[in-house]
């Protein structure tokens, strides 16, 4: 039981993280960018923007200056969108001692430096080896209904990911350990791709088989790029891998999925997330993923489609004809089965 939790973040993981260390923690404070909700947190224990059906436990509250969320905390959970974790982390800096553990929850590759958001919050705070990952198949929803569910945390520091594996763990989140990082976070990343394709095909009405050749392809090409990476193929069978892109590429929950469905009708990203009031991560990630994939020589048709089609304006049509004439490889091509 840790005496002080800050939670970097108000969205709906934000939140429902919020609810789950708050289990294991005295005192959990949360960091909002918003004035009203950081009101409505403290006050009336619900978050007016995000999982507002969802009564927060009363030993949670919120604030707007870093400061406040981070004075004595003994473990940082950071849960903001990928976009704005780089400047976020910056208003943090120099306000969380070096040896303070941190785990991140956001998933997504920082573009053009193809820096994992691990990577991003340790070049901002410092101290990279007491930085860990946090992923799985996690529906905020979900979890704020207490419905079953299960995450891995990764950290270099078994400790690390002890501490966090503590924090987090109660009756119906169960959290296992795992020292591949960067796998944990490569996956966590490429799954929201390979969702918004399958929420495109959904769609299209293409049916389930089509969305099992995806999902499975997808599974596929999240392995090259682990490997590409230095990370093990193994994990992609796990929590982080196949456990996340079941439930991203099917649940109405996600948000990359639904976006994926919007574009099939015609919907732009800007207008999806104007409706919304929610980021769609995969969009970002997917020129992320494609920099990556060219960088480091890795094939990925299902995400450079993706990209094609949010960034190149490539048709529907035209991004599914070059992928039906691609001549099949072997199956496992490209992953390095050695260790």
């Amino acid at each position: 039981m840790l005496d002080k939790v800050a939670v970097i973040g108000a969205g709906s993981w934000g939140t429902a993280a919020a609810g789950l260390v708050s289990n294991n923690s005295e005192r959990v404070v949360m960091w909002a960018r918003r004035s009203d909700a950081a009101d409505s947190i403290s006050n009336e224990h619900r978050n007016p923007h995000h999982l507002s059906g969802c009564l927060l436990p009363s030993n949670i509250c919120a604030t707007t200056h870093p400061e406040e969320a981070s004075r004595e905390a003994q473990a940082i959970v950071v849960a903001v969108p990928s976009s704005y974790l780089r400047q976020t982390m910056g208003d943090f800096r120099g306000l969380i001692a070096r040896d303070v553990p941190v785990v991140v929850l956001t998933k997504g590759i920082e573009p053009a430096t193809h820096l994992l958001m691990t990577d991003v919050v340790s070049d901002a705070l410092g101290g990279a080896s007491r930085v860990a990952a946090l992923s799985g198949p996690n529906h905020a929803e979900e979890i704020c209904r207490r419905l079953v569910s299960a995450a891995v945390v990764a950290s270099e520091d078994e400790e690390v990911s002890r501490l966090f594996q503590g924090l987090f763990s109660d009756s119906c989140f169960r959290v296992y350990r795992s020292l591949d990082l960067r796998g944990v976070e490569l996956c966590a990343a490429i799954k929201n791709v390979i969702a918004i394709a399958c929420g495109v095909c959904a769609g299209r009405g293409l049916g389930d088989n089509t969305l099992a050749v995806l999902m499975t392809r997808g599974l596929a090409e999240m392995g090259r790029f682990v490997s590409a990476c230095g990370g093990l193929p193994m994990t992609c069978m796990g929590l982080a891998g196949m456990g996340d892109l079941v439930a991203t590429c099917t649940s109405r929950h996600s948000r990359n999925r639904s976006f994926g469905e919007a574009l099939a009708n015609g919907q732009t990203l800007e207008a999806y997330e104007s409706s919304t009031g929610m980021v769609v991560e995969g969009a970002r990630a997917a020129l992320s993923v494609w920099e990556l994939a060219r960088g480091r020589g890795v094939e990925a048709p299902i995400s450079s489609a993706v990209h094609a089609i949010l960034y190149d304006g490539l048709s529907l049509e035209e991004a599914s004809r070059a992928l039906l004439e691609r001549t099949p490889h072997e199956e496992f091509y490209g992953l390095n089965t050695n260790e």
